[in-house]
C-alpha cells in the first residue's frame, strides 16, 4: 500500500494508505471527506467544552443580552427545563451570552472532557510523527463517542439549535465563517503532488509507478484554486532555531572582542625593556627642556 502524506497548505493533515491501482476520482473524494470529518471532530470538541462549562445553547434572539434586558422583553428560554443534564446543574454564567450557565455537574463535566481528550487524540497531527494511519471509521469512532459521551450528560436530549446537536445531525451552518472556509467539498476537492495535479481519469500508479512500499506528500486544495505553494527549504520552527544559534555566537564574538583590549600594553610591568634600564640607570628620564 502507498501511504500518503496528506498536507493542507504547509501543514500535515495525517496519513493514509492507498493501493496504487486506486482511482484517483475515488481517492480524492476520500481524502476530502476524512479531512472534513476531523474538521467536525474538532468543531464538535471545541463546542462540548463550552457545553461542559456552561450548559446549553440560548434562542437565538437571547443570545447577547443581560438578564435585565431578558426580563424587560419577557423571553423564556423553553429548553432549559427540557435539557437538564445528568445529575443536576451547577450555574456557571456564559461572559459571552450564548449559553444558559446551567452547566452539568463536576462529574458529568469529566466525562465529557475525558471524551474530548480522547477523539482529539484519535485524529490528531501528532498521529503523523506516530506514523498512524487515519481511515474514515477512525473519524466515526471519534464523532461516536463524543455523540456517546453528549447522550450520557444530557439523556433528554440538546436543543435543536445547540451547535453540538446541528453538527451530529449534519445541520450545521458554516456559511460566513472561518470554519466554513476550511471545509473542502468531495465535489471540489483536488489532489497535487510534486507540483503536478493527480487528474482524476487516471491511477495513482500513473504518476508513482509500481512501487507498493513508497510514501509520497499530497496536497489537497479546491478545484481552480491552482497549484499550492512550494514549502519552504527549512520550516519556521528550524528558522527559528538557527536565528537563535546565530544570535548566540554574535553575542560570544561580542564578548571576545571585548576581552582582547590590548590597552594594557602601555601599563609599566608590560614594557619589555624596563629591566635593561634598570640596570642602565636610566630609568624615568624625561626628555623635555627645562
Amino acid at each position: 500500500m502507498v501511504r500518503l502524506h496528506v498536507k493542507r497548505g504547509d501543514e500535515s493533515q495525517f496519513l493514509l494508505e492507498a493501493a496504487g491501482s486506486a482511482r484517483l476520482a475515488d481517492l480524492a473524494p476520500l481524502v476530502a471527506r476524512i479531512y472534513n470529518g476531523r474538521l467536525k471532530v474538532q468543531r464538535l470538541c471545541s463546542e462540548m467544552q463550552e457545553l461542559a462549562e456552561h450548559g446549553v445553547f440560548l434562542p437565538y434572539n437571547m443570545q447577547g443580552l443581560t438578564d435585565e434586558q431578558i426580563e424587560e422583553l419577557k423571553l423564556k428560554d423553553e429548553w432549559a427545563e427540557k435539557c437538564v443534564p445528568s445529575g443536576g446543574s451547577v450555574f456557571k454564567k456564559d461572559e459571552i451570552g450564548r449559553r444558559n450557565g446551567h452547566a452539568p455537574n463536576e462529574k458529568m463535566q469529566q466525562v465529557i472532557k475525558k471524551t474530548i481528550e480522547e477523539a482529539k487524540a484519535l485524529i490528531s497531527r501528532k498521529q503523523v510523527l506516530a506514523g498512524v494511519c487515519v481511515n474514515m471509521e477512525m473519524v466515526k469512532d471519534a464523532l461516536d463517542q463524543l455523540r456517546g459521551a453528549v447522550m450520557i450528560v444530557y439523556p433528554m436530549g440538546l436543543p435543536p439549535h445547540d451547535p453540538v446537536r446541528m453538527e451530529f445531525e449534519d445541520k450545521e451552518d458554516l456559511s460566513g465563517t472561518h470554519a466554513g472556509l476550511e471545509v473542502i467539498e468531495e465535489s471540489e476537492a483536488q489532489l497535487w503532488w510534486a507540483g503536478k495535479e493527480l487528474k482524476e481519469t487516471k491511477l495513482l500508479s500513473d504518476y508513482i509507478g509500481k512501487n507498493e512500499k513508497t510514501t509520497i506528500i499530497v496536497k489537497i486544495q479546491k478545484k481552480g484554486q491552482g497549484a499550492p505553494g512550494r514549502e519552504p527549504l527549512i520550516s519556521h520552527e528550524e528558522q527559528k532555531q538557527m536565528m537563535l544559534y546565530y544570535y548566540r555566537k554574535q553575542e560570544e564574538l561580542k564578548k571576545l572582542e571585548e576581552d582582547d583590549d590590548d590597552s594594557f600594553l602601555n601599563a609599566e610591568w608590560a614594557d619589555n625593556h624596563a629591566l635593561k634600564r634598570q640596570f642602565h640607570g636610566v630609568k624615568d628620564i624625561k626628555w623635555r627642556p627645562r
